[in-house]
């Protein structure tokens, strides 16, 4: 499943290609595991809106959407079915109307010509005024789209929480440290990878409790945590299935992974077996001698 890292830069693919384009029309496939919203309100809340912005929350993809005035006329070009369009009402415009994409495990989000073969398992098509479509490409369909208006992603943001409140998530919490680590309603984004490369970091094992954990531990954690997550943004992201970014490019921080996805292997540190442990149905790779 797409993490923090690989979600970021998605976002900022996107940003950079589709900021200040109108989406035209929408179409919508006919599985409906892919749609949190009614497929009539995407459509009507997306259609003729500009998007103002594309960022990260947690593990969602946020589309700002403002209006731009009078519906156009559709391009001509290839058919889209009109599942879920035109024969509705409009909602309210409103200057806070945003479209929100969850990945789920497969998840893509792509832009691409209209001309450009369309792909098993699409599931929605933005076309939008640059003469370019948007496609939501999901073959497991775990991934889900929604619209909002002052959307907010459970769990605070891991980038930018504060030291002390970051510590103060973990005190006194009996669950094993990575059980915590992965908790959305703390800290929204961090996931398997991550959380392993982290603790790693620390010098921590992922199964100590949390409450455990001394000050100075939680402290090196926190450095740990925004240390991971920032190098991983910086090389695009992890690569370990098929995720690619909005320019269809593979990341490639999986290369500098020190435990996870490593078992059996020497520890780069101190060339002990990497070992792997199941914590609540999650694979957790750690060292046995670096981390404690």
């Amino acid at each position: 499943m797409p993490e923090l890292p690989e979600v970021e830069t998605i976002a900022r693919g996107l940003a950079s290609r589709v900021t200040g384009d109108v989406i035209e029309s929408v179409w919508l496939g006919s599985k409906p595991e892919p749609l949190k919203s009614p497929a009539f309100e995407i459509a009507a809340t997306l259609e003729n809106k500009r998007i103002s912005g594309v960022r990260r929350m947690g593990k969602h993809i946020v589309f700002d959407l403002e209006s731009c005035g009078a519906k156009r006329a559709p391009r001509r070009g290839r058919s889209l079915k009109p599942a879920a369009r035109a024969s509705l009402p409009h909602p309210a415009q409103s200057a806070s109307d945003q479209w929100i994409v969850h990945l789920g495990m497969t998840g893509r989000l792509l832009v691409c010509p209209p001309d450009a073969e369309l792909e098993k398992h699409t599931h929605a098509v933005l076309r939008l005024a640059s003469n370019r479509e948007l496609r939501f490409i999901d073959p497991r369909r775990f991934g889900r789209l929604s619209v909002a208006q002052g959307f907010r992603a459970a769990g605070l943001e891991p980038l930018e929480v504060e030291g002390e409140r970051f510590i103060s998530l973990f005190r006194g919490r009996k669950t094993p440290i990575k059980s915590a680590l992965l908790n959305q309603k703390l800290l929204g984004g961090v996931g398997n990878i991550y959380a392993d490369e982290s603790l790693f970091r620390a010098a921590i094992r992922p199964r100590r409790r949390a409450s455990s954990l001394s000050q100075q531990n939680l402290q090196r954690l926190y450095r740990a945590v925004q240390e991971v997550l920032q190098e991983a943004i910086a090389l695009g992201g992890s690569s370990i299935s098929d995720y690619v970014d909005a320019g269809g490019e593979k990341g490639f921080f999986q290369l500098r992974h020190r435990v996870y996805g490593r078992e059996g292997e020497p520890c780069l540190n101190c060339r002990t077996p990497v070992k792997r442990i199941v914590i609540a149905g999650r694979g957790s790779h750690y060292c046995p001698q670096c981390q404690k």
